[in-house]
């Protein structure tokens, strides 16, 4: 396995639970805080009393870049923030031509060929 399929340990459940089509999102106990990317130690107060709780699923694109190529969908890495209160880093699959900031999103999940599976979005317009 390569580099890419590595697990940070800290961040274990979050994996996990992707790996079964889950997705949650990383709280610490103390302050209360909801934080992405996953990890042990609280970025707001730095309290190592994180737990991972089951998320929606539901988000709103904050902000995107398009890459358009003759013949191909359309290529979109946005940032999505997510409804209870995070902002990631993440792809919005089956995009059309007229996606943009503000639509909202809902999680979906795709599997590198060397393993990991990632949380994806696509439009929730409905």
């Amino acid at each position: 396995m390569s580099d890419l399929a590595q697990a940070n340990f800290d961040a274990q459940p979050y994996w996990d639970a992707t790996a079964k089509g889950e997705f949650v999102v990383a709280r610490c106990t103390t302050c209360g805080e909801a934080h992405h990317y996953p990890r042990a130690v609280c970025p707001f107060c730095r309290a190592e009393t994180v737990t991972f709780e089951p998320a929606s699923g539901k988000g709103e694109i904050y902000s995107l870049a398009i890459t358009r190529m003759p013949d191909k969908p359309l290529r979109v890495v946005a940032y999505v923030t997510l409804a209870e209160g995070p902002t990631m880093m993440t792809k919005i699959i089956d995009a059309p031509d007229d996606v943009a900031i503000g639509d909202p999103v809902r999680v979906d999940f795709q599997t590198h060929p060397e393993g990991l599976t990632v949380p994806v979005f696509r439009l929730d317009r409905n």
